[in-house]
């Protein structure tokens, strides 16, 4: 394996739609979502075991999460744990591990990926990344993968490219981060769009360059820590980096500004596990449509998904198209048309119930 390939996994959010399963003391990474006894962080870890070294793998994450990092990755060192003080969303967390990447190996070549999403190809992911890697070691671009969006989902970042040769890796011509349902809806249509997998390949050379030139702001505030990064004052200079950074994503700071950005296509049976239903799109469905996680007895129910403690017997009858989740202290049981509401719940179960529900 490649000593300059480097993964940079974004621990550190909270999943708020995927409540209430995922709280914000145990968020949805760091459980076993998918029942494979693996939780969605050691299964993204161990997804890169044959793309770099073991000591080349980085994990970005709230400070709150340290002792959940090390219990479900305890082969990390503490210098590949970066700890942020307050989340600040993906350009300051990639600008962080850059610049750290970067001391350490100035050739550095990045993939930077989220935590909480599954890859059910494996080995062609494997096959895409490294292809990625070769393109993105041998000159200055910035790569993101592209995949086929089989709904108009205005969660996504959406990808036109210029389709002028045969190669997987595309140039970008437009890239629009969450449009609303009109503009998703034809973009989905055209059927000249890919979604934004939010998986990124790059080298620390041509991603801090772009920080340079779109975010200097940001890419200041980190200069000014080449002395302390790797170091044990590190903690200290990022409680102070990350009071003087701006609330920004990548995708609007950085990805929609360059002219450098390209695509890669991928078919990987990826999901971005952010919502309910697309757990149920993935989940194992029984003869009736549900896809089941618990000890549960089913009567005149279809199209259902249903996650509850193993330890509690759930009965369910005349139910069609609901969530039935249960975690900890909270039972939801909704519409799967009006799971858009989940965020709502959780800030009326925090404003009317207190912090011991989200």
């Amino acid at each position: 394996m490649d000593k300059n390939t480097f993964v940079v996994i974004m621990a550190g959010g909270i999943g708020s739609r995927f409540w209430p399963f995922s709280r914000t003391n145990y968020p949805k990474q760091f459980h076993d979502v998918l029942g494979t006894g693996e939780s969605m962080l050691q299964m993204t870890a161990r997804r890169f075991q044959n793309v770099c070294p073991p000591e080349n793998i980085f994990v970005v994450t709230n400070k709150d999460y340290e002792a959940l990092v090390k219990e479900q990755l305890p082969q990390l060192t503490d210098n590949q744990i970066l700890l942020e003080p307050i989340g600040r969303n993906t350009a300051p967390c990639i600008a962080y591990a850059s610049h750290k990447i970067a001391l350490l190996n100035p050739e550095a070549n990045l993939v930077v990926t989220p935590s909480d999403h599954v890859i059910l190809k494996e080995e062609v992911f494997t096959s895409v990344v490294k292809e990625g890697l070769a393109a993105a070691a041998k000159d200055d671009v910035l790569i993101t993968l592209g995949i086929e969006p089989s709904r108009p989902d205005t969660g996504y970042g959406y990808i036109q490219y210029i389709d002028n040769d045969g190669s997987d890796i595309k140039k970008v011509k437009t890239f629009t981060e969450k449009p609303n349902l009109e503009l998703a809806q034809m973009f989905f249509d055209s059927g000249d769009f890919v979604w934004n997998a939010g998986i990124f390949i790059w080298s620390a050379k041509s991603i801090l360059n772009a920080f340079r030139q779109h975010l200097s702001e940001i890419s200041e505030v980190f200069e000014e820590g080449n002395t302390f990064l790797n170091t044990a004052q590190e903690s200290n200079f990022i409680a102070k980096a990350y009071s003087q950074c701006r609330n920004i994503s990548i995708d609007y700071g950085i990805m929609e500004k360059v002219d450098n950005v390209y695509v890669l296509l991928a078919d990987i049976g990826w999901s971005d596990l952010g919502t309910w239903n697309s757990l149920y799109t993935i989940g194992e469905k029984e003869k009736d449509g549900n896809v089941v996680d618990g000890d549960v007895l089913l009567y005149d129910t279809k199209d259902c998904i249903i996650k509850t403690p193993k330890e509690r017997l759930v009965v369910v009858q005349g139910l069609e198209n609901y969530i039935i989740a249960e975690y900890d202290n909270v039972l939801m049981i909704c519409s799967k048309d009006e799971e858009q509401k989940v965020k709502e719940f959780m800030a009326d179960a925090k404003a009317k119930r207190g912090p011991n529900y989200i």
